[in-house]
């Protein structure tokens, strides 16, 4: 464990005008900006839900602010106090406004004395958006019942009141009572040998925005993969998950060679149930990650590199509103990529770049003009939609084209400064330019003009000059689909063998949006893509299959839709079958019987897909 101070960050203090209005949150912090979060929890499995005590210490920038605003969606506030710097309480008014669809409910508390902290008393409801609760049936071991949050994008505050804004950084503690026999994990420090007595402390000593407060709580067993990492899940799945993520000391070296120390003290990974609705979410300490990655092979370990490189670019750097996400994103999708070549080899690296970049020329002339941009207007998408292909592959593009230009050399040394430079903060877009601007076009001039660099962030679509990396392999499965598509070789004779995940993916992925039933069932017949346990590769499977005709898939299909909560492996099932009244009315009863099985977001992802085909659109959303 390596402490804060001796890592020697950079210091900058951001001026006000670094928290503009967040479209997103109706937080106001240029007023008042909570800096410390004192939670007090108890988990009722039995009620679904929380029974909390919040108390935020505040810091006042406006000596003449009369109110705290903060961010809630469907909590039962029972008290607020204010307790003054002597520690002396007393009550205050508050007024909660009508329920908004998307942003949930104002809280405005009045505090005409500049209270230093305020202490909030409230229950969560069991439909909360940002937490899941699991019966013992819907577990693993079937033992315990589970719960977990999924705080990104604004639904921390469907479980805590607070200034739900990436732009407000805190530090909190966390006192957690629960059911005996009951581990509790949290976005901070945990404690392996901790006794599963019911009562659970935390301090996360590290200023983090809302997005990445976190907890869980079940029947979680844990084991050491290193030095400062361990595998937390059910204890039937932990060590399959330890033996899969046995890497993760290697790629949390690989990413210190490359940017620097590791500010976290520790990196440990919480297997969740299928239903968590991502590949992952790098919750500080403790990365919250997909069953669906334990293939066996490491081949889908890239998310867990993933998830690690937020350790510097989200967690330590942080996107100051939605609309700057892919500083987050796009940022890590880069550094994602180079663990994984600096682990895994060059192969691999450049295959899942590749992947990435042609599933985003494919997808992204498709969405709305300004859901291309990696700077959008802000005003125009939503908090969740935010989280597009566009800031995680156009995003690492950008980055890539930078290193091609400057040279990997002088782009690493630009990254490694830019994150000691802001570390702990939250960043606009354009302090990210001017940044760059500064740091590596003018210490390196005629590299590449800043128009280009202009259109990589505020226009649509990719730059047609848009470097990519190349790969034999994909080629030769290029040559490989071809000469299958046009009947001169058989899907028994193709030189699929050796071909690893990526490789699987690669080959469906090129495959047409309709192809023809007879080349599926071939395919089928020869390689049993029916029924594999290889979610990436059902995935792509199952949807060309689907879109086909072919009934056969169907119930494998909802097999593999009801097994799995995460959004992106699901929701193209779903979106194949509502193409026609037939598929439509299947995916109904499948969604029927795994509704409850699903997390809130892939409920209602699901449901607008429904709706959506109903009206006759059938359009991509």
């Amino acid at each position: 464990m390596r402490p804060f101070h001796a890592l020697a960050f950079g210091a900058l203090v951001l001026p006000l005008s670094a928290f503009a209005a967040d479209p997103h949150s109706f937080a106001q912090p240029d007023q008042v900006r909570v800096t410390h979060l004192d939670l007090d929890l108890k988990i009722d499995f039995p009620q679904k839900q929380l029974d909390g005590k919040a108390t935020l210490t505040l810091d006042w920038k406006n000596p003449k602010a009369t109110s705290l605003v903060l961010d809630t969606r469907d909590l039962k506030i029972a008290s607020i106090e204010g307790i003054d710097a002597q520690g002396h309480a007393n009550a205050l008014k508050f007024a909660l406004a009508p329920r908004d669809k998307e942003l949930g409910s104002k809280l405005t508390i009045a505090t005409p004395q500049q209270p230093a902290k305020v202490r909030i008393v409230y229950s969560t409801v069991p439909t909360a958006s940002g937490l899941q609760w699991l019966t013992p049936e819907q577990t693993a071991d079937k033992k315990l019942p589970f719960m977990f949050s999924q705080s990104e994008s604004i639904h921390a505050r469907s479980w805590v009141p607070l200034q739900d804004t990436p732009a407000v950084r805190f530090t909190y503690t966390a006192n957690v009572t629960a059911p005996k026999d009951v581990r509790v994990v949290m976005s901070a420090i945990n404690d392996a040998k901790h006794p599963l007595d019911g009562n659970f402390t935390f301090n996360q000593p590290h200023p983090i925005p809302s997005y990445l407060l976190a907890i869980a709580a079940g029947d979680i067993a844990a084991k050491e993969t290193g030095p400062r990492s361990a595998v937390y899940a059910e204890p039937s799945v932990v060590g399959k998950a330890a033996k899969e993520f046995e890497d993760t000391e290697k790629l949390i070296a690989a990413a210190e060679k490359l940017y620097g120390p590791y500010a976290w003290g520790r990196y440990d990974l919480l297997v969740l149930p299928p239903s968590f609705p991502y590949g992952g979410m790098e919750n500080p300490n403790m990365t919250f990650a997909t069953p669906t990655l334990l293939v066996g092979d490491k081949s889908l370990v890239s998310v867990i590199s993933h998830e690690l490189a937020h350790s510097w670019s989200g967690n330590l750097v942080t996107s100051a509103a939605w609309r700057d996400i892919w500083l987050n994103e796009g940022f890590t999708t880069y550094v994602q990529g180079r663990i994984t070549e600096a682990v895994y080899g060059k192969t691999l690296a450049d295959e899942e770049a590749l992947l990435s970049a042609r599933n985003l020329q494919k997808t992204i002339g498709a969405m709305p003009v300004n859901s291309q941009r990696l700077a959008p207007e802000p005003r125009g998408i939503g908090a969740d939609d935010s989280l597009s292909e566009v800031p995680y592959d156009k995003g690492s593009w950008f980055l890539r084209t930078l290193e091609q230009r400057f040279g990997r050399e002088t782009f690493d040394e630009y990254l490694k400064g830019y994150f000691n430079h802001f570390a702990f903060q939250s960043i606009t877009t354009e302090q990210m330019l001017e940044y760059l601007k500064a740091n590596l076009f003018d210490k390196n001039p005629g590299k590449m003009s800043w128009d280009e660099v202009k259109a990589w962030v505020y226009d649509p679509g990719t730059p047609k000059n848009a470097p990519l990396p190349t790969s034999a392999r994909f080629d030769a499965i290029d040559k490989e689909r071809s000469a299958f598509l046009a009947g001169t070789r058989s899907a028994d004779k193709l030189d699929a063998k050796g071909w690893n995940t990526q490789e699987w993916m690669y080959f469906l992925d090129g495959m047409p949006d309709v192809a023809p039933l007879d080349k599926l069932k071939q395919l089928d017949a020869a390689w049993h893509l029916t029924g594999t346990p290889n979610a990436e590769i059902g995935m792509r499977w199952y949807t060309h299959a689907i879109a086909a005709g072919d009934k056969d898939v169907w119930s494998a299909a909802a097999e593999h839709m009801s097994r799995i909560g995460r959004l992106y492996l699901t929701m193209p099932l779903y979106k194949a079958f509502a193409k026609t009244p037939e598929g439509l009315a299947y995916a109904e009863q499948v969604y029927a019987k795994a509704k409850s099985g699903y997390h809130p977001m892939t409920q209602q992802a699901v449901e607008a897909v429904f709706a959506k085909a109903k009206k006759g659109d059938k359009s991509e959303k």
